[in-house]
């Protein structure tokens, strides 16, 4: 070892020393009580307090591998031999014929028209099961994995956002998840087969105006109250931007619960969740009267239904609480429970959606679509713009292949449910306002030929709901993460409030110290070890090197962030970036078990390449940015010392990688169909997504044999003359844009566009009123 690798042998002896400090400055820490008081003191003042909703929070799910991105020891090999995402069969054959002729029905052009799906769309949905996707299929519904109902979700996205939406949110947001978890025999008996079939419609009702991302501050509230021998509640609601709530037939309703009489016999005051019929039926026999739905918000003229839900001091009985009169108070333990994972599968399967689409059309408009005789694909301008597309795709596609993977592994972690949508939603928008770019003009104009426009218009509604992304980052990933899936943290704060636990508070302690010391060690000696680790030919080994001494640093940066107690969570500019690194962590390991699981695919190293690069540059800035401003003195130059001693080491990624990542997405290749895939092509030759699919191929055929007769200097062949010909015509079709003789129904060249003054009478009358 000290022959071949000096530097090797010289960081493992570093490490070693680095890490018998630590476990001597623990040891001192456990046998000396006198220094533990004081700190003991001290961490009961700056220590986090939890609330109920952080505990609940932080209570639901389970933690998964972000546990190893916090303790810097996480191996690829695990990820590799532990997960994996497949279709079943029944989800392969949905997919390949319920989906497609689905998509085949939508015309998102005519749905932002009409505001609304098609009678026919509707009937199909509903009576497909498209609600009943993840509905178990004793209930009667279709009983899909998380993967399955993703890429349903995402074929549907990239035709028609408004379909996407309306048939994610029963399946992630509705409150079918809830009474299969939670119901009582009664209510799963009546209402989950309805919900599995379509008969009735759900929608969910959370955020209100004064409760957004903030959801547990809601004013929404309850009284316990027995009317005509009937138990109940009598609750004043108002809910808005509820997706479905205009045709709803059932209604979710969370609110705060009182009890100032002590009627309740068990359950709890607190968050309560009741589910509300909009006709009476065997669970609530009278119905609840004043129960008011049907107003319309309209989210950026997407066409889906979104609106409100009201009532003043309107009547619930208890058997309307999912999981009745016991569940009173745990409304919010049920939601955290339930609704996290959703959060993760059906917003990012939407941006993948989007960035598949550009990668599949944008990147096929740009070969076909010529420019000073040059497809605009050869330019480099463009070229940066459509590598991007490339990276974002392989990024968030590999992101939700993990994800479900996670899911189907049986975990439900919260923490990368927050990631994966956080992630995937940013970078799906990235995709498309490149991909928006490079189409120029026939992105602008609207009409049935714009493929992308609705995608790009629909983007911030992704990005605004279920946590908008600016908290999300700010708050929730790190926030939650921290003191989640560190392992040591969550257990010290408990010491802290479980009172005078000294004893406790003193074991968690030393793990901290401990813990600080190793992945200081860690942090040190992979830094050292990784400027030896050539990236040569096996690209998956140089960037797993770098990752793991990146999540080495992550976690020597965390543990040294503990030292401003609960002041991280006001402080948003440093956990946004702690943010950005556990989700760059998360990004990056789930590109590298996305290649080696398809590493058979030519020329997706080198969308890897590109992919890591740009993980290793964010996170590299991310901890220069904490270094330069943590408010401890000291504890900046501390952090830099053992992560990045020699400086900024990543850089962004180079003209070569862009230009190969560009060529990959737009020519035939294997990453061009492997990028694509899922993405829906209409029948319909007039569909312009249809066309671009047919004409990358013939464009590259027919420009090859342009090239070849310049340099021969001869006339094409027959045959060559055909290809050329044929380029030529369908190319002629995908770079026309829609015009429309009117729109909105005015007549633009009506009589009141005509002037009805002259040049020498305004004249006049400005000269008189300058006299």
């Amino acid at each position: 070892l000290q022959r071949e690798h000096p530097k090797k042998l010289q960081a493992h002896t570093m490490q070693r020393t680095i890490v018998r400090g630590g476990k001597a400055a623990a040891n001192m820490v456990s046998s000396k009580r006198t220094y533990i008081r004081p700190a003991y003191n001290l961490a009961k003042k700056i220590m986090p307090k939890i609330s109920d909703t952080e505990a609940a929070a932080l209570s639901s799910g389970t933690i998964s591998w972000d546990q190893d991105l916090f303790s810097g020891d996480l191996a690829l090999k695990k990820l590799v031999d532990t997960y994996d995402s497949k279709l079943t069969a029944e989800e392969q054959s949905f997919l390949d014929n319920e989906t497609e002729v689905l998509c085949e029905m939508l015309d998102q052009h005519q749905i932002e028209k009409e505001q609304n799906l098609s009678p026919e769309v509707w009937q199909f949905i509903r009576e497909k099961k498209f609600f009943g996707m993840v509905m178990p299929k004793k209930w009667g519904g279709l009983g899909f994995s998380g993967h399955g109902h993703a890429v349903v979700i995402e074929k549907i996205g990239g035709r028609s956002p408004a379909a996407a939406t309306t048939i994610a949110v029963p399946n992630s947001l509705g409150p079918g998840e809830l009474l299969n978890h939670y119901g009582t025999p009664e209510q799963q008996q009546y209402y989950l087969p309805r919900l599995a079939h379509g008969i009735d419609i759900p929608c969910f009702g959370l955020t209100g105006p004064a409760s957004g991302s903030d959801a547990a501050s809601m004013r929404d509230e309850g009284i316990v109250v027995k009317e005509n021998g009937v138990l109940g509640m009598r609750v004043t609601f108002s809910k808005r931007y509820i997706t479905l709530a205009p045709v709803a037939t059932v209604v979710g309703l969370a609110f705060k619960l009182a009890d100032p009489n002590k009627l309740l016999t068990t359950g709890k005051e607190g968050i309560t969740v009741a589910l509300l019929p909009t006709q009476a039926n065997p669970i609530c026999p009278n119905g609840i009267p004043g129960l008011r739905t049907g107003e319309r918000h309209n989210p950026l003229d997407i066409g889906f239904m979104n609106g409100t839900v009201q009532g003043e001091s309107v009547f619930i009985p208890m058997s309307a609480v999912i999981g009745g009169e016991e569940r009173c108070g745990f409304g919010w333990n049920m939601l955290m429970e339930c609704l996290g994972e959703g959060r993760g599968i059906s917003l990012p399967a939407g941006a993948v959606a989007a960035a598949r689409l550009c990668t599949m059309a944008v990147g096929g408009y740009a070969r076909v679509r010529k420019q000073f005789k040059v497809p605009i694909a050869e330019m480099e301008g463009v070229q940066e713009k459509l590598s991007n597309i490339g990276m974002y795709t392989y990024q968030v596609v590999a992101a939700q292949a993990m994800f479900d993977a996670v899911l189907a592994n049986g975990e439900k972690p919260p923490v990368l449910s927050a990631i994966m949508k956080h992630e995937c939603t940013e970078k799906g928008r990235k995709a498309t306002n490149d991909g928006m770019d490079v189409m120029g003009g026939a992105g602008i104009s609207r009409g049935p030929m714009n493929f992308l426009a609705p995608v790009y218009i629909s983007t911030p509604v992704s990005i605004t709901v279920e946590g908008a992304n600016a908290l999300t980052r700010s708050l929730i990933i790190y926030g939650q993460g921290l003191t989640r899936s560190h392992p040591h943290l969550l257990h010290m704060i408990k010491a802290i409030q479980d009172g005078d636990n000294q004893e406790g508070f003193n074991k968690e302690l030393t793990n901290v110290i401990k813990h600080a010391f190793t992945n200081m060690g860690r942090s040190v000696t992979r830094g050292l070890a990784v400027q030896v680790v050539p990236k040569g030919n096996d690209i998956s080994g140089y960037y797993e090197a770098q990752m793991s001494r990146l999540s080495a640093n992550f976690a020597f940066c965390a543990d040294v962030g503990l030292t401003m107690g609960g002041g991280i969570k006001t402080a948003e500019f440093l956990s946004g970036r702690y943010a950005d690194i556990l989700s760059n962590l998360y990004m990056g390991y789930s590109c590298l078990w996305y290649y080696e699981k398809n590493k058979h695919v030519e020329g997706l190293d080198k969308v890897l390449d590109m992919a890591m690069a740009d993980h290793c540059f964010k996170i590299q800035e991310a901890i220069f940015g904490i270094s330069s401003n943590f408010p401890i003195p000291l504890m900046g130059p501390v952090m830099r010392a053992f992560t990045f001693p020699r400086g900024r080491e990543y850089a962004e990624a180079s003209d070569k990688m862009r230009r190969a990542v560009s060529q990959s997405i737009t020519n035939p290749s294997e990453v061009r169909a492997l990028l694509s895939q899922n993405v829906f092509v209409s029948k319909d030759e007039k569909n312009r997504v249809n066309q671009i699919s047919r004409a990358v191929s013939l464009a590259c055929e027919a420009d090859g044999y342009l090239a070849a007769c310049r340099r021969a200097k001869r006339q094409p062949t027959a045959e060559e003359q055909k290809v050329i010909d044929e380029a030529e015509v369908l190319r002629e079709l995908i770079i026309q844009v829609d015009a429309f003789d009117t729109i909105a129904g005015q007549n633009h060249k009506g009589e009141w566009m005509k002037a009805t003054w002259t040049a020498d009478a305004v004249e006049g009358a400005q000269q008189s009123a300058a006299q």
